[in-house]
């Protein structure tokens, strides 16, 4: 099982501060709560550090958290335990994930479906969910549109900087997929006016909405509403994350 955000993993949380996850647990839960009244058992695919996983948690949602990096895990186990909130955590692959019991919710947000390279492994993904998830049960995830990595994303470069971490962020496009690699080079504070330098990069793609449906349809779910992010209002052309929400009749 391939792993990415290893080095990230530990500077994850300082550079996404303004992810706004409360708007993303509270957009999640009027979802569910519209269709079905009641909190159940939620499946977070790509729970990365498990920010998410908590707020759901705290709402009531009995939660499982898959991330395919240990080091991502890792983290989220720590904020739980410091917490004292109760959710599972488990690694694998969202292609292959399998769980014991069917689910009531699944949730895949903040990048996650543009993680996956391939028509063909968004497809595994979603048979996956249809094949977790219970009759009735609802799918909520995002992904980053084609708009978004043409232009906010495209070539350009973005800098971070914190007290003890600086952070290069390089991205480069591709037309042929809409995909853009994502460098990222870390450079670290140490003792002594020491700086240690670390690099990881990964691929994003970005998918049309007409293609996402039709995968959705293949996979045995069924598209139900699309949003612009987590507002309420339909996408736009220039839209960058669109929130999708589908179900397992």
């Amino acid at each position: 099982m391939t792993s990415i955000y290893g080095i990230f993993a530990d500077y994850y949380d300082r550079f996404t501060r303004n992810v706004s996850y409360v708007s993303y647990a509270d957009r999640i839960d009027n979802i569910v709560m519209n269709r079905h009244k009641k909190r159940g058992g939620l499946v977070d695919l790509g729970c990365g550090t498990g920010t998410l996983d908590l707020l759901l948690a705290k709402k009531g949602y009995s939660v499982t958290g898959i991330d395919g990096s240990s080091e991502m895990l890792t983290v989220a186990e720590k904020k739980l335990r410091d917490s004292g909130l109760r959710a599972s955590l488990v690694r694998q692959d969202m292609t292959r994930f399998a769980l014991p019991k069917k689910a009531d919710v699944i949730v895949s947000t903040l990048d996650c479906i543009n993680h996956l390279s391939s028509a063909d492994a968004v497809l595994n993904t979603f048979r996956r969910v249809s094949k977790n998830l219970r009759h009735g049960g609802i799918f909520v995830f995002d992904t980053n549109t084609i708009y978004k990595h043409r232009n906010t994303l495209g070539n350009n470069c973005f800098i971070f900087d914190t007290d003890d971490v600086y952070l290069g962020w390089q991205n480069d496009y591709r037309h042929s997929d809409e995909s853009v690699l994502i460098t990222l080079d870390f450079f670290v504070k140490g003792g002594k006016d020491k700086i240690s330098r670390f690099t990881e990069s990964f691929r994003e793609r970005a998918y049309p909405v007409r293609n996402i449906f039709g995968i959705l349809i293949k996979s045995g779910l069924i598209p139900l509403e699309i949003y612009d992010g987590i507002s309420y209002k339909p996408p736009k052309r220039n839209s960058d994350r669109i929130l999708f929400v589908a179900g397992k009749l």
